[in-house]
C-alpha cells in the first residue's frame, strides 16, 4: 500500500479489504523480549476425532455466530476433510490456553481448519449449523453428498470412517503466557508470510464479553459498514468490527487515547464488556448516528466518500483517518443540521485542507500518534464551526493526553 493507514478498500472485482501495514502492528506491541517470558510450547498429534470431542464441548473458542465469519467455501471444507481422509499433511494448528483453569482455547491459527471439522462433525439436532455434505471430491467421489452421519451409518463406509476419525493433526498449545502481546505476535508472524489478517479476530478471544458479541452481531448487520467497505456480508475478517469498534472509542473514549491504537481498543473493550449493561442504550443509539454520519457524509461527498484528496482529486480507496473524522463531528445531529445548506462548502474546504502538506499528513503517515490525531480531528473541527456557527470544542481531540 502507499499509505500504511489506509483501509484500502480497492474497487477491484473481489472487493477486498487490504490490512493496515503489519510492521506497523508489530512496533505497537512493545518489547519482544517480555513477550515470551514463562511461555511455554507443547506439541502433540490430535486426532480427528479428539478434536471433534474438544469443540463439541466446547472447549475451543471458535467466538459466537462464527458460521458469519467463516472464509472457506463447503467445497473448500469439503477438500479439507477429503484430505484428512486420504491421509494428506495439514498445517498444523496452533491453540493457546485460556487465561484462567477451565477457560476454553484461544485459536491462534487454525480456525478455518476447525470450522470446517465442526461443520462436517456437526451431529446436534439442536445445532444452528446445518451438517456439511461433502462436495467437490476429486478422489473420494463416492462420498460426494454424503454428511458425517450417513458415513457412519454405512458399513461401506466404514474404513473411510476410521480413516478420518483416526487422522492425525499436528497442534502446538502455548501454556502459561502471560502477556496478551506474545499471543498477538505469534499471531502476526505466523500470518505475514501469507494473507494479513485482521487482529478483531485475536481480540474478541481474548476479551470475551457481551460488548464484543454486540459489535460482531452490529457490525456484520450494518449497511452502511457494507457499503463503504464495497460487500454484501459480514466481513470474514472482522474489519467491519473493527470499524466499528474504532468509532465507538474515539467517540466516547477520544481523552484516553495515547498514541497506540491496538492498546486503545483492548482498553475499550475491557471497559465496555465490564460495563455493557450502564452503557448499552448509549452506545445503540450512538450507532444509530454513525449511520447517519455515513448517509450525510456521502450527501457531501458522493462517491468520493471518506476518501483523502490531493487538493485536485479523490483517490479510490476508502481512508481510516478520513472516516475517523467524519464520523466523529457528522454524528451529531444538531452539526448536521446547522450544515445541511453549506455541503459543497464542505467539500470544497476538505478539498482545500488536503492540499495543505500537514492536514495531509495527518491522514496518511503515523495517523496514530497524538500529534496526528489532534491535527485532522482539531483542523475538520475549525472548518465545522466556521461553517456551522457552532462551538465544538467538547468534541475535540484534548491538547493534552
Amino acid at each position: 500500500m502507499n499509505d500504511i493507514d489506509e483501509m484500502g478498500f480497492l474497487l477491484d472485482e473481489q472487493h477486498v479489504l487490504e490490512e493496515e501495514d503489519v510492521g506497523e502492528q508489530l512496533e505497537e506491541l512493545g518489547s519482544a523480549d517480555l513477550w515470551a517470558q514463562g511461555a511455554a510450547l507443547a506439541s502433540n498429534d490430535w486426532t480427528a476425532e479428539t478434536i471433534l470431542s474438544q469443540l463439541s464441548k466446547n472447549n475451543v473458542d471458535l467466538t459466537p455466530k462464527f458460521q458469519r465469519r467463516s472464509v472457506w467455501s463447503e467445497a473448500k471444507q469439503s477438500r479439507f476433510i477429503e484430505s484428512l481422509i486420504i491421509g494428506v499433511p495439514v498445517p498444523q494448528l496452533v491453540l493457546a490456553e485460556g487465561r484462567e483453569r477451565g477457560q476454553p482455547y484461544i485459536v491462534i491459527d487454525g480456525k478455518q481448519r476447525l470450522l470446517a471439522l465442526l461443520h462436517f462433525g456437526c451431529l446436534d439436532s439442536q445445532s444452528e449449523l446445518e451438517p456439511l455434505r461433502l462436495s467437490g471430491l476429486k478422489m473420494l467421489k463416492r462420498l460426494n453428498g454424503k454428511t458425517y452421519a450417513d458415513i457412519m451409518k454405512d458399513e461401506d463406509y466404514k474404513g473411510d470412517l476410521i480413516s478420518f476419525e483416526n487422522s492425525s493433526i499436528r497442534t502446538a498449545v502455548i501454556r502459561s503466557w502471560k502477556n496478551e502481546e506474545y499471543l498477538y505476535e505469534t499471531f502476526l508472524r505466523i500470518n505475514t508470510e501469507s494473507v494479513p489478517l485482521s487482529t478483531q479476530e485475536l481480540r474478541q478471544a481474548l476479551h470475551p464479553g457481551p460488548f464484543s458479541d454486540f459489535i460482531r452481531s452490529k457490525s456484520g448487520d450494518s449497511r452502511e459498514i457494507q457499503l463503504v467497505m464495497n460487500i454484501n456480508k459480514p466481513d470474514f475478517r472482522m474489519r467491519d468490527a473493527e470499524i466499528l469498534l474504532r468509532y465507538i472509542s474515539y467517540k466516547n473514549f477520544i481523552q484516553d487515547y495515547r498514541g497506540n491504537l491496538k492498546v486503545f481498543h483492548d482498553k475499550v473493550t475491557e471497559i465496555l464488556n465490564k460495563d455493557w449493561d450502564k452503557m448499552a442504550e448509549k452506545i445503540e443509539s450512538q450507532i444509530c448516528q454513525m449511520e447517519e454520519a455515513f448517509r450525510f457524509t456521502k450527501d457531501i461527498f458522493g462517491k468520493d466518500y471518506m476518501r483523502k484528496s490531493d487538493g485536485v482529486k479523490y483517490q479510490n480507496r476508502v481512508n481510516r483517518a478520513v472516516m475517523d473524522i467524519m464520523l466523529h463531528y457528522f454524528l451529531c445531529p444538531e452539526i448536521r443540521d446547522a450544515l445541511i445548506g453549506s455541503l459543497s462548502d464542505i467539500k470544497e474546504r476538505f478539498t482545500s485542507l488536503c492540499g495543505e502538506e500537514k492536514f495531509l499528513s495527518s491522514l496518511e503517515r503515523t495517523t496514530k500518534s497524538i500529534e496526528m490525531n489532534r491535527i485532522r480531528f482539531n483542523t475538520w473541527a475549525h472548518v465545522i464551526e466556521d461553517l456551522s456557527g457552532l462551538n465544538i470544542d467538547h468534541m475535540k481531540f484534548p491538547l493534552q493526553s
